[in-house]
């Protein structure tokens, strides 16, 4: 049996229009995965190296980014864009992350999958493994550095990337390797400085995060993320010959018409009426957060769905918080119990 509770706000709501030269892109808010605008979103092609996103999650996830390895050979076998570290060389995981994520280093990429995995085949499987773990059901790793070597590069669209990146922006590593603009590195071989590609970090105050990649099958692809005033958006371009300023135009399109409300913030809940599980806590652990534009109203609500379970543990999933603008169900979090403190 299942109890449905309502509570009713009013939030504005318009729509405007976006546009972007790029073969696909998408404008995405992180917080709610809401789509603000889609051009082609799941139009599958490759992607470059925007693939290291994924690359720098599975290692940031599966190893201890403060290990120091020493880089073997599989670095020579690395081409195109490098930061050019010598077999033998010592540094931690977390300064190959570096080079990555700033400099698109596929020898790093190449050091990574090695240093993470002990080769590059099973490193790529954990990638595969967890583009299916949080939804990216359209893409396909091939690789950790998105070059198109045989025609067999990543694959993947501008919906599923825009996921990915949303993902690994939760993360604390991640989202401060991004967001860097300069790494200084000495090792017992060389001294580096790597400088940031995205140069939209240099240009617009509201960026903190992304990753530029090219080829000749893919074309210019480019990811970012932005902030301002709690809306955490991201843009992804795919072919695209003037990406920087279409991302930038697109925030600030976003940035004029959007505000981002908080509807629940995590932790406790009060369910008005509600009495099943009245002796315990009732909880979610994300703030619901979404973005709404400020020329319109219209009516948002909020259902709260709850399982009248009999047998459950500590910490157990009972039902669904879901959030609704007009008829459409456009935001799902779950809800949970807990003894009280």
């Amino acid at each position: 049996m299942r109890k449905l509770l309502l509570l009713i706000l009013l939030i504005p709501f318009s729509v405007n229009a976006y546009e972007t030269n790029a073969r696909s892109a998408i404008l995405m808010d992180m917080d709610s995965h809401k789509i603000i605008y889609g051009k082609d979103i799941y139009r599958v092609q490759s992607v470059a190296s925007i693939s290291k996103i994924m690359t720098a999650i599975v290692a940031i996830e599966n190893s201890d980014i403060n290990k120091k390895i020493i880089v073997g050979d599989e670095v020579l076998k690395a081409h195109g864009s490098g930061v050019y570290i010598k077999p033998g060389e010592k540094m931690k995981i977390k300064d190959l992350i570096y080079g990555l994520m700033l400099r698109s280093g596929n020898d790093a990429a190449l050091a990574i999958a090695v240093s993470v995995s002990g080769d590059v085949s099973k490193f790529v499987d954990k990638m595969n493994e967890k583009a299916k773990q949080i939804g990216m059901k359209k893409t396909v790793f091939n690789n950790p550095s998105g070059l198109d070597d045989d025609n067999k590069g990543n694959y993947s669209n501008a919906y599923d990337m825009a996921i990915l990146m949303s993902y690994a922006m939760e993360n604390s590593d991640f989202k401060k390797i991004t967001n860097t603009k300069v790494y200084n590195l000495k090792t017992n071989k060389n001294t580096y400085s790597w400088r940031n590609k995205n140069k939209l970090l240099f240009t617009y105050k509201y960026i903190n995060g992304g990753k530029t990649g090219f080829t000749k099958i893919a074309k210019r692809t480019l990811i970012s993320t932005a902030t301002k005033d709690g809306l955490n958006l991201a843009v992804v371009t795919l072919n695209d010959g003037s990406d920087w300023a279409d991302h930038k135009n697109l925030y600030d399109e976003a940035f004029k018409q959007y505000n981002s409300y908080t509807l629940l913030s995590k932790g406790s809940i009060s369910i008005i009426g509600e009495n099943y599980y009245k002796n315990k806590d009732l909880y979610i652990k994300k703030d619901i957060k979404y973005p709404f534009t400020i020329n319109e109203t219209k009516s948002v609500m909020i259902k709260f769905e709850l399982d009248k379970k009999r047998n459950y543990k500590n910490n157990s999933k009972v039902g669904t918080a879901k959030l609704y603008v007009g008829d459409k169900n456009v935001y799902n979090e779950d809800i949970y119990v807990r003894n009280k403190k």
